[in-house]
């Protein structure tokens, strides 16, 4: 059995998988901390092994997308030193099986790019990948493979504190949908602009991403939800053909399979 640890440095979480084979066995969510020591970062990683039975000798390879250069140092350190290997860092000399048009191909973050690996790998193309992170991330594949763009919209959470921080007497709130889009009083109307108004941001966005990535048969593009609000976005738009959380775990087994 091959087991192989997949790790997504993002600027807000560092995610976490262990494949079996193919299968994705264990996930955790971590606070993405550039403060935190690469032994500190080892003992974290050990310590949520050991609670699912893995031990660090079992692990065979590592591969990491990040978009954290300074983060990627420190993770990459601990993990040598906590499996004994040197991890794989997708960078734009990987070899992905899809051709990146994007103007200046080094510009486009590791994880869209695995994104856009697993997306076409698993659900076909054209495809529309919309990942909720810290900024909410729209990607364009179309069906011969080619990654074309996207567009970078501010993340919902993102929104959310500018919101707070920068009025006097706005609170903040939980993103728990309200009943009417109508908010009766500022609690509910915060909520509305930032659930509903997201909503509409992505079903506008993936319209016309459609209308440019297959305007014969919009129809047939696939549209890819993932990330940590993906759930909660989806419960209120019909747009989504797929809801994936681990899409980019999955993406860097594919990534790391067409390298190794």
């Amino acid at each position: 059995m091959h087991v192989l640890m997949v790790i997504d440095v993002g600027n807000t979480h560092v995610t976490v998988g262990v494949f079996s084979d193919r299968d994705l066995t264990a996930t955790w969510r971590l606070t993405a901390d550039s403060r935190r020591t690469d032994d500190e970062y080892l003992l974290l990683l050990a310590a949520l092994l050991e609670r699912r039975g893995v031990a660090p000798g079992d692990i065979d390879a590592v591969a990491i997308c990040s978009v954290v250069p300074p983060l990627t140092e420190i993770v990459c350190r601990a993990l040598t030193g906590l499996v004994g290997c040197e991890p794989m860092v997708v960078g734009h000399d990987t070899q992905l099986g899809l051709t990146n048009l994007y103007d200046r191909p080094q510009d486009v973050g590791a994880d869209r790019l695995v994104d856009a690996v697993s997306a076409v790998q698993l659900y076909g193309g054209p495809a529309i990948v919309v990942d909720f992170g810290t900024a909410t991330v729209f990607d364009a594949i179309s069906a011969q493979r080619e990654y074309l763009g996207g567009a970078i919209s501010p993340g919902i959470h993102l929104a959310a504190d500018a919101l707070y921080q920068a009025t006097s007497l706005l609170r903040r709130v939980d993103l728990d949908p309200p009943e009417r889009a109508i908010g009766g009083n500022t609690t509910r109307a915060i909520q509305s602009g930032l659930l509903y108004g997201y909503v509409g941001l992505v079903e506008g966005m993936i319209h016309r991403f459609r209308a440019e990535l297959s305007p014969q048969a919009p129809e047939g593009v696939k549209v890819i939800a993932t990330g940590g609000l993906a759930a909660v976005i989806a419960d209120h738009t019909d747009e989504f053909t797929h809801v994936d959380e681990n899409l980019t775990l999955t993406g860097l087994r594919l990534v790391y399979e067409r390298n190794r």
